[in-house]
Order: C-alpha cells, then structure tokens, then sequence
C-alpha cells in the first residue's frame, strides 16, 4: 500500500507555486522580460574579455528595446561553438573573467562539429538560479500530475556528474548528473539506487546494476531523457531476469558483473536479502513468461521521456509495456547548452519558454541558408511556423545556433510554446531533393504499418558519389531476408516520393538511383551507441543520433555493423531453439 508523500508534496508545493508565479509573469509579457533578461545578462558581463571585445557598455546605452536588440546584433554575430571555443579554452586554462565573471563551477561536455568535443561553461548563477528554479518547478509539474508520484521509489537516468577535470581542475561532466545528487535529502532518500552507479565504466554492467536494483523496488517514476534508454532497459531486464531474481533474493550484486571494486561496496553495503520480492518476480515470470514494466512496477504514477524528434520512432517500441493510464510526459526541449523550458501538462508536447531565464532569437526556416536572415524575437513567432532557436544565456553563450529546427505551438499565457522536431543538419541534399529526417522517420512508420514488420532502428545515409541514399534496418525479426528487407526499403522509397515532390522528381529522373538496402546485426544500435559512449561522442542517457546522414566516418561504422545474412539467420535460429528447449523442459517440471 503506498503512503501518501506529505512532506515532499508541501515543500515542493510551497516552492513550485512561487517559481510558476514568476514563470507566470513573466509569460504574460514576454517582450518585457526579454528587455530585461538581455540587459541584465549584459550588466553583468560588460567587465568579461569578451564583454570589453563586443561593446556590451555601448549596447546597454540604447534606450528602446528594439535598439537594444539592433546593437547587439551588430556587435555580435551569431555564432556556433567553434567561434567561441578559444574563448573558452583561456577558461580551461585557468583565465578569469573570460565569458563571464570569475570561474565556471562544471563544463557540460558533448559532441562538437570537429574531432573535438564542446566544453559548454557551467557558471553559478546558471546552475543555482536558473537550472535550479526550473528543476523545483519541474518537481512541482509532476506533483500537479499525480499527487503519488513520490509515494515509492523514483528512478532517473543521467550521465555521469564527474568526468574528469580541466586543466584549472574545474571539473567537466554531465549538468543533470551533477543535479541529481544536489537535491534535498527528503527527495533524494527516494532514489532507487546512488549515483555512484553512473560511475560503473562497462556499459553492460551499469545497465545491469541499474535494473537490478530498480526492479526490486515498488517505483513510481521512471525519468530519462532518450526514450531508447527505456527499450535498452526492458530488454535488459528480459535477458537477464532470472539472475535479477537470484541476487534480490541473495542480497548480492552479480559477481561476475565488471564493477569496480570501490563502486561495488559502496552499492552492496545496502543490500538484504529479500525473498518476498523474488518470489513475487517468480510469480510474475509464470504468469507472463516475459514480464514487462506494467507488470513488475504496476504502481508506476509518471513516465518522462523526450517525445519529439528523432527519439520519437522509439515511443512505439515500448508502446504496451506501461500501464494504460500511466502519465507520459514529454520531458522537455534542452540540450548541454541551454535548458530551453518544459512541458506543463501530459496531453502536450510543446515546451514553455522561460522568458526571464534566456534571452532567444530565432530565424525562420525558410530563411536558414540566408547569410543575412532576419531574426525574430520570441514574441514575433507563429504558431505553426518553424525557425531555428539563437540563444544567450547566463552561462557565457551569446547569439549561439543550436542548429535545431523547433515548431511552435499555442501560446502558454502570452507566450509561444515550442517543440522539437530535427536537427537542421538532418537536412541532407544530393541532387535537389533536400530530404528531411522526420520524413525518412514517417516513411519507416508508414512501411511498418503496411508490412506488418517491425524495426528496432532505422538510419540513412546519403551517398552523394553515388548518387542514392543507404537504407540500413535492424528489424525486431532477427530472421528478415533480404527480399523482405528490399521490399520494406520500397515502400520507404515510395512514401518518401509521396512526402517531398522533389525526391519524387530526382527518382523518377534517375538522377536519384534506387536505394541501396541493408540489414543491420541483432543489437546493433546498442552497439554503436556503447561505442560512441565509450569513444566520448555520445553521452549515456541523452544520446541522439541523426537518422539522416551525410557522414562517410558514420557511415563506415554501420558498414561494419551490416548483417551477413547467413550468419544472423543462423545465429538467429540457435538462439530460439535455445530459449524453446529451456522452456519446454521448466514445463515438463
């Protein structure tokens, strides 16, 4: 029987209602708070190197707002990481007052358009006013959801909150790591396990920790940015299921697990044995054969995860698993460079702006190869248009592309709301056609649907010497033949011709050849997610990967990934011959 969470529902409630207050207002008048934001954001700045460099003094002397905007435009241009990257390797070095005044507390690191990873500054106020504010809100938006969100155990998972150090000793790692674990204790004792998992380095054993201990618990909210990561965690928990069962009831934690030994104390100094739980997993085995999360957290009250882009092709992957009237709320529009807003209500996917917490400008779509685009101001958008977000934050990034492509929604009180919906890079163009990526999505839906045939995951790559298009599929059926494979690869073709007039055009002309098809190895995007991780170009948690590219490095590693049919077939079949005598001999006992 769950117990009502009256603390954390009454401290939260308290400070949740104050900051969507000031959310609130600020929402009501937009144009206001952007003033506002962007001039406070340059007081604060105007002593910096890159301050004194770019005029800030000067662009605070403009009286109206559109002035104030005018000026700044002149004097800094929109930017990508690359431009300011030697500002922030003086950072790195040690050198004060760089971006922003004094020392960043962390760097946020993620993949960048070199060889080189970004180094995303993390400064005080960034981390303590703003992210903080909206991470007690967000608590708060889940407590307006369903009032038992906390009576059990809550499961989050993040990228590892230390990763190292720079060369000052700052250290660098994952922003929602490091927020995990700065959170009230009356909320952290609720976690279904420590942090110090996301320190576990083998990626297979990190996984296995995670569930195990998760599955012993009565959980209630399940939290992850990547919807992928709850399909790695459902087959996870399949595959290993009975040994999860075995170190429940023993107490333990896998010893032939690669863990660490210092992690492993830390996480078995907490463990019991607990034979109630285990018989309860049994049973569920019996009944189900293969348990789902429904069935081993039937009290589960709120599911969060991305539901836009390109993570979305994963929603139907799990689609099933959950209870029917489990609340699935989008999690929200964020990056490593800028925590853009959240989702208020489960029925949406649009992402409430913070107008008194960022400064935006956004450039229209159609407008995108335009070397002198206009910008918008927040309060100039249209519902229903598309732009590309430039953002300035608190944390030293000013004017910066993030090289998104956002739809905007209804208004939040007077305020545009947005969602994501691709990367502007997942724009890929040999002959005209610019293919978009939510139209390679929607035509794998399509062809799904149609051929009753199911794919784990899908990815394309444009092959412009060629002139075609690789169409590589891990389909749920490991036996897929090749002609089966082909035919599904048409019906992609042809929704795609439906979609984009242009494609149709190239197609049919020939200057488009036929694309080129090819089955992708039993857990292969496991793989080369494992393999980014491992290689530091993905972080574990929020991966994301285009599924249309123009890459040829990319494309050499699913190269190697593409199945040799007679071998997976094979392979294929032993394994299920395998698994069916298991099963016919625990039901002959």
């Amino acid at each position: 029987m769950l117990k009502y969470p009256f603390l954390i529902n009454l401290v939260m409630g308290i400070v949740g209602k104050i900051e969507l207050q000031k959310l609130n207002k600020a929402s009501k008048n937009p144009r206001k708070a952007q003033e506002k934001t962007l001039r406070t954001m340059l007081k604060i700045s105007k002593d910096t190197v890159y301050g004194r460099e770019h005029h800030f003094a000067e662009i605070l002397d403009c009286k109206t707002d559109t002035e104030l905007y005018a000026r700044y435009q002149q004097y800094v241009h929109k930017q990508d990481y690359e431009k300011l990257r030697p500002y922030v390797n003086r950072a790195k070095e040690g050198a004060p007052d760089i971006l922003f005044p004094g020392h960043p507390v962390m760097y946020a690191t993620t993949s960048g358009t070199t060889a080189e990873p970004k180094w995303i500054p993390i400064t005080r106020h960034y981390l303590k006013r703003i992210y903080g504010k909206m991470t007690r809100l967000w608590i708060y938006n889940f407590i307006r959801q369903r009032q038992m969100v906390f009576a059990g155990s809550v499961v989050i998972i993040v990228g590892k909150a230390v990763e190292g150090r720079a060369l000052d000793g700052t250290i660098f790692g994952s922003v929602s790591g490091l927020t995990r674990k700065d959170v009230p204790g009356f909320i952290k004792k609720h976690y279904a396990f420590s942090s110090i998992v996301y320190d576990i380095p083998d990626y297979n054993a990190r996984y296995y920790a995670i569930m195990r201990l998760s599955i012993e618990q009565d959980v209630t909210m399940l939290v992850t940015a990547n919807p992928s990561t709850i399909v790695e965690m459902q087959h996870n928990a399949i595959e290993y299921f009975d040994k999860y069962v075995e170190d429940i009831e023993n107490g333990t934690l896998n010893k032939d697990l690669n863990i660490p030994e210092y992690i492993r104390e830390e996480l078995e100094k907490d463990l019991k044995p607990n034979p109630k739980r285990a018989a309860e997993l049994r049973r569920l085995k019996e009944e189900y054969y293969t348990p789902l999360p429904r069935h081993y957290w039937p009290n589960l009250q709120v599911l969060s995860t991305w539901k836009c882009g390109n993570t979305k092709v994963y929603l139907d992957k799990f689609k099933g698993s959950f209870a029917d009237d489990i609340c699935h709320m989008e999690i929200g529009y964020f990056s490593s460079e800028c925590r853009f807003g959240f989702v208020m209500d489960d029925y949406s996917v649009n992402t409430v702006l913070f107008p008194h917490f960022h400064y935006y400008e956004f450039v229209a779509e159609e407008d995108l190869e335009n070397p002198n685009p206009r910008f918008y101001q927040l309060y100039e958008l249209e519902e229903g248009k598309r732009y590309s977000p430039i953002v300035t934050t608190y944390a030293g990034l000013y004017r910066y592309d993030v090289s998104d492509l956002i739809e905007v929604g209804p208004k939040y009180m007077g305020t545009p709301t947005i969602h994501m919906v691709q990367k502007v890079n997942g724009i890929v163009n040999i002959t005209g056609e610019k293919l978009q990526e939510n139209q390679f999505m929607t035509s794998v839906q399509k062809a799904e649907e149609e051929l009753k045939m199911p794919t784990k995951f899908s990815i394309a790559f444009a092959d412009v010497e060629k002139s075609t298009y690789h169409f590589y599929f891990e389909f749920a059926d490991q036996m897929t033949s090749q002609a089966d494979a082909e035919k599904f690869a048409a019906v992609v073709d042809a929704e795609l011709k439906k979609m984009n007039i242009e494609y149709e055009a190239k197609r049919d002309s020939l200057r488009l050849k036929t694309p080129i098809t090819h089955r992708l190895r039993h857990n292969a995007f496991d793989k080369f997610k494992q393999a980014s991780i491992a290689d530091g170009t993905g972080r574990d948690g929020q991966f994301k990967v285009n599924l249309l590219l123009q890459d040829e490095k990319r494309h050499q590693k699913f190269k190697q990934l593409a199945m040799d049919a007679k071998e997976a077939v094979g392979k294929a079949i032993d394994e299920i011959e395998k698994k069916a005598a298991v099963h016919k001999k625990k039901n002959r006992k």
